[in-house]
């Protein structure tokens, strides 16, 4: 992350592991699939994603925006492959009970293996950003037929289009 964008996501005293885990920022990760699935969230982005950490594991990534926002988010992660990393990312996302909620200047940054071999992506918000006094309040589709929520495991009552997801 510092070789990208020139900053330590967390401090690097003492164990990292757990303060990346219980940082006051969100941080996710997802895979290199074709349709990627997210293998890390900490503790910040479960709040925020209002799921536990198997289920939100099981997760294909573009489910965390609404269908009508995907495009949006695929066009940044095209831009976050070609250029390693951006800082300028703003967004909505919604939870897995269906509440929207705001990302705002966020970090996006790709992940390399060790044999520098493409690994996936990630993103952080700072707790500024992405904490419950950015929720819009509202649940995603309130305002038009139909809930969208986040679709994925069932442990998260993921609910698309009024139809509940059967994903395991």
């Amino acid at each position: 992350h510092k070789d990208l964008t020139g900053r330590d996501l967390v401090p690097l005293t003492g164990d990292i592991a757990a303060a990346l885990w219980s940082a006051p920022i969100a941080v996710v990760a997802h895979g290199t699939e074709p349709d990627p699935i997210f293998f890390f969230g900490n503790e910040t982005a479960l709040r925020l994603f209002e799921c536990d950490f198997a289920a939100f594991t099981r997760l294909p990534s573009r489910f965390s925006a609404e269908p009508l926002l995907r495009d949006e988010r695929a066009r940044l992660l095209v831009r976050v492959t070609r250029t390693g990393f951006i800082d300028d990312y703003a967004g909505i996302r919604i939870s897995a009970t269906g509440r929207r909620f705001s990302i705002r200047s966020a970090s996006v940054w790709n992940l390399i293996d060790r044999e520098g071999q493409p690994a996936g992506q990630a993103a952080d918000a700072h707790a500024a950003q992405a904490s419950a006094g950015l929720w819009s309040g509202n649940r995603a589709g309130d305002a038009k037929p139909g809930r969208h929520r986040l679709q994925g495991a069932v442990e998260c009552r993921h609910v698309v289009l009024g139809a509940t997801a059967n994903r395991a």
